[in-house]
């Protein structure tokens, strides 16, 4: 799959204006734009929009890392906010933590424009074989 068609294949992210740069089983970067329709009150971007951009970015990663025929869920995701991001870019990277055969971590980070932490959230996804997923 192309960058395209990995954004593609989550419509919510498509609505919300995440973007890909690069993917690879590695590393995946993604980002979303400051834009006033993702602000909350004080014109700071929502964290719902922010954890909008890890989980989309961290999926692609845990997808990337699948083994073949297979599928994910995630089963818990933790985030720590460091600081507030009322312009710019805000660019998500997300690494595996681990990458076994019954589950994934990823960690992923968000930076602004400047390079300074955003948020770092660890997230943990079951691996469901084609028996689980069904037809």
């Amino acid at each position: 799959m192309d960058l395209e068609q990995l954004v593609a294949s989550m419509p919510f992210a498509v609505h919300t204006g995440v973007q890909l740069d690069s993917a690879t089983s590695e590393e995946v970067v993604g980002h979303l734009d400051w834009d006033n329709h993702r602000t909350t009150a004080g014109n700071g971007m929502h964290g719902g929009a922010l954890m909008t951009l890890a989980d989309s970015v961290g999926a692609v990663c845990a997808f990337l890392n699948l083994p073949p025929g297979a599928g994910t869920s995630t089963t818990s995701s933790s985030t720590v906010f460091t600081r507030g991001v009322r312009k710019g870019t805000v660019t998500a990277t997300a690494r595996p933590l681990h990458a076994g055969r019954s589950t994934i971590a990823i960690v992923t980070e968000l930076r602004d424009d400047e390079g300074r932490l955003v948020a770092q959230v660890t997230a943990s996804q079951a691996v469901l074989s084609q028996a689980v997923l069904g037809p």
